[in-house]
């Protein structure tokens, strides 16, 4: 593991190439209890509308319009991208802090679906609450990055990576040439939690700068980490084809934590990383407060450097 360096890193005007850059504001504390505070609202919304927050159900589309609406009341300039799918219109929302250089742009994002039978509290209510907090928290400490941030909140991921997919293909190129990074966050609050970061050997467009800089997030904070191949399995895959540098951080899922993970990261070998991985039982009972801590604030170590903040 790399130690965090005194100077921080960040994506430079041209893609995929890193320039230091002084930090104005630190990377903050993300209080996990307020990521947990809008789980909790998510899986309101799921049980009020039939135990799931699935593409072309309502559950979905109420649970984009609470997190839109947190995102307008904070200032961000909010828009809901439509497409497509199985026959029902979808919607990715995306937001953008108005402050920055418009034509270097920091994009990080998470699926906000959950499959049909569950109301999808850890993937990816987890990824998506952190990421709204983080959002939050740039609003609320007034933030004034070089690089302009975007959020993306994805929809119908489950069904085939489809909204994310639609984003990107709908951008001109010249609209994916100001991307200069996308970090994806697709759970991050597993029961059983890992530490896995992108490798930026595992996927077209993978970014060693962001693969180095998501490791120093979690080395700062004594946690050790393990690099994973993730292909094409999230929301990640349509920015790494266009050829925006990509990475992300990720809990796990149906896969079993071995012996030596167990005694590096604690909790059951031979067990999954989330044994209610698209089942009904992914609830907030079914999330790792610890993991959702420590995720929550390396996604704004990620955003906060990569910008410039």
């Amino acid at each position: 593991m790399k130690l965090l360096a005194a100077m921080l890193l960040v994506v430079g005007t041209t893609v995929g190439t890193v320039t230091p850059a002084q930090a104005v504001v630190a990377p903050p504390d993300i209080p996990v209890a307020n990521v947990q505070a809008h789980l909790t609202e998510l899986q309101r919304i799921a049980t009020a509308n039939g135990g799931n927050r699935a593409h072309g159900r309502p559950g979905y589309r109420a649970s984009l319009d609470y997190v839109k609406a947190k995102l307008d009341a904070a200032g961000y300039q909010t828009r809901i991208h439509q497409f497509t799918a199985s026959g029902a219109t979808g919607y990715n929302l995306i937001a953008e802090w108005p402050h920055g250089d418009a034509n270097n742009v920091i994009m990080s994002g998470g699926h906000l679906d959950s499959v049909s039978r569950g109301p999808g509290i850890n993937d990816n209510g987890s990824g998506s609450a952190g990421l709204l907090e983080v959002a939050l928290t740039v609003s609320r400490q007034n933030v004034r990055p070089t690089k302009r941030l975007r959020f993306g909140w994805w929809g119908a991921e489950e069904l085939g990576l489809i909204g994310s997919t639609a984003y990107v293909n709908s951008l001109t190129t010249a609209q994916r040439g100001v991307i200069k990074a996308y970090v994806n966050f697709d759970m991050i609050g597993s029961p059983n939690p890992a530490y896995f970061v992108y490798s930026a050997s595992g996927q077209p467009s993978g970014s060693q700068a962001i693969e180095d800089l998501l490791e120093q997030g979690f080395s700062a904070k004594g946690v050790p980490t393990e690099l994973t191949s993730v292909g094409g399995r999230s929301d990640h895959a349509a920015f790494a084809r266009a050829g925006i540098p990509v990475g992300g951080t990720f809990s796990g899922a149906e896969g079993r934590k071995t012996a030596s993970q167990a005694q590096k990261w604690g909790g059951s070998a031979n067990v999954a990383f989330d044994r209610c991985y698209h089942q009904a039982c992914d609830t907030t009972s079914n999330i790792n407060a610890t993991s959702l801590d420590r995720h929550s604030d390396v996604i704004a170590h990620a955003v906060y450097t990569l910008a410039g903040a």
